[in-house]
């Protein structure tokens, strides 16, 4: 049981900002003696790259953030999804119910204060500690390496968009050799526009030994072995916790030197247009862009197109994108954003005086666009977007469907006399196979496929919800906000928390 002292409440409400401990280092040792806690560290400045100096780093981030790499991060499952869209909320739910099941908060006060510090760090909650099976222990391990790995990785260093590398890696000529079923390598690869090189990654979750980081470490040598002569980094992330103790991060690296990288397969020529920062940053300029940023954002599309219309609603935020192009972090925090803030009540003033009907019409005068939103059942997680990506990923999402109808194999009714008789094993590589077939369909669609988009994109900034959604009446256009969410927002993306929810403090 879990032991009496231990005080039954509600989780406290406050901001969800938290700080991380980071060593950086050039390779896999012991795990260091809470020197989490004892050792010197210095302040985060965002570099979109690796520190000049390896040693500790104190960034602070917040629950928002981790949430948002916790929904991005993973195989991408909408291909099994095209026929139904309401599932995607079960994979969602899958993402981060471990996160918000398993992990509470602390106060911490370290040796070493750094200067904006919160004094607040993330730790397993008692649940986590007296009442779970080692298989749960070993799925919640699992989440939270790849989260904290998305983490660290695109909103403290600036890579791009993340990819499973079984699908094939980023360059044509290799992608058999990465497909090799005997090769065992790394999770993840990305391109860091800022060192204009690719990234291997491998994420480890969990109380992480030097044993389980000298694994993940042979992995990225494997892929680096593939990578061969092309300039790339080698990075392994290790999420390291106890119960009782704070959650840390291990972060090991290696830069191999030699030709410059290959574009990605199917890229076209703006593809070097893309520059530092989120894609969404440069969704007017790159056609390549728009179709990562589509696909990165399919399950919450699938999410929203699939809701229950009493479930949506818009939200204002300014339509000035570059007031949320990437400062430090990912998404931007709009409770203390005063531009949002000032534009909303301006917005609820003049609304007074303003038809219902034109009321949506007027706000988009007035320089506001409507993100269309709604809660993932079975969370307390909010995600949406703007119309124009909206507008592109259902452009996006009828050409999958499309592929996935007229490639042999793909279909649910190809399956079930397939898998009959196999092993879960082979069941598995049988559906890696189709994904990959569906991924090189998706490729070879690519130049196709980028002045559609692009045209659904530009569409998007004058079509209605209703005709977007498909349905004959507007969401509920909500001008005044609910108190009890903690609000983010990208160019394109929004997600919002319950301050009430957050991970409770340990007491």
């Amino acid at each position: 049981m879990i032991p009496a002292h231990i005080v039954d409440e509600p989780p406290l409400s406050y901001a969800d900002s938290f700080d991380v401990p980071v060593l950086f280092r050039n390779g896999p040792a012991s795990k260091p003696k809470r020197q989490w806690r004892t050792a010197k560290h210095e302040a985060w400045s965002a570099s979109d790259g690796f520190p000049a100096t390896d040693g500790w780093y104190a960034p602070t981030t917040t629950w928002r953030e981790i949430i948002k790499a916790a929904t991005e991060v993973g195989r991408d499952v909408t291909p099994h999804l095209q026929n139904q869209p309401r599932y995607a909320h079960g994979e969602l739910v899958a993402r981060v119910s471990p996160l918000y099941a398993y992990l509470g908060a602390h106060a911490v006060t370290p040796r070493h204060p750094v200067p904006g510090a919160k004094g607040q760090r993330l730790t397993l909650n008692p649940v986590y500690e007296h009442g779970t099976e080692r298989t749960a222990k070993n799925a919640a391990a699992y989440r939270l390496g790849m989260t904290m790995t998305e983490w660290a990785c695109r909103s403290l260093l600036g890579l791009g968009q993340t990819h499973h590398l079984e699908l094939g890696g980023p360059i044509p000529a290799l992608s058999n050799t990465f497909k090799d079923p005997r090769r065992t390598l790394p999770d993840l690869w990305g391109r860091h526009e800022a060192e204009e090189m690719y990234w291997l990654i491998e994420a480890k979750g969990g109380s992480v030994g030097v044993g389980t980081l000298r694994k993940g470490w042979a992995q990225l040598q494997a892929g680096s072995r593939v990578f061969g002569s092309y300039k790339h980094r080698i990075v392994l992330v290790g999420a390291s916790v106890r119960p009782g103790d704070d959650l840390f991060l291990t972060i090991d690296h290696d830069l191999h030197s030699g030709e410059p990288p290959l574009p990605p397969a199917g890229s076209g020529a703006d593809s070097a247009a893309v520059g530092v920062g989120s894609l969404e940053d440069h969704l007017g300029d790159s056609d390549d862009a728009l179709i990562g940023a589509a696909r990165a954002q399919m399950l919450a599309y699938l999410a929203l197109r699939s809701a229950p219309a009493s479930q949506l609603r818009t939200v204002p935020v300014p339509a000035d994108r570059a007031s949320r192009h990437r400062r430090s972090g990912l998404t931007t925090p709009l409770e203390n954003d005063d531009l949002t803030l000032a534009m909303r009540a301006d917005a609820r003033g003049a609304a007074l005086h303003v038809e219902s009907h034109t009321l949506r019409a007027q706000i988009r005068s007035w320089g506001l666009d409507d993100f269309l939103t709604c809660r993932i059942p079975g969370t307390e997680v909010h995600l949406g977007m703007s119309r124009k990506l909206f507008a592109a990923c259902a452009r996006l999402h009828e050409e999958d469907l499309a592929i996935a109808q007229r490639t042999p194999g793909l279909r649910a009714e190809d399956q079930s006399a397939l898998d009959q008789g196999l092993s879960d094993e082979d069941q598995e590589v049988q559906r890696l196979t189709q994904r990959r077939i569906f991924r090189e369909q998706q490729e070879e669609a690519r130049p196709r496929l980028r002045p559609l988009l692009r045209d659904a994109y530009e569409r998007g900034t004058t079509s209605d919800w209703s005709d977007l959604l498909r349905r004959p009446q507007e969401p509920k256009l909500d001008l005044e906000g609910d108190e009890g969410l903690l609000e983010a927002a990208t160019p394109e993306t929004y997600l919002a928390v319950s301050r009430y929810d957050l991970p409770a403090a340990r007491s």
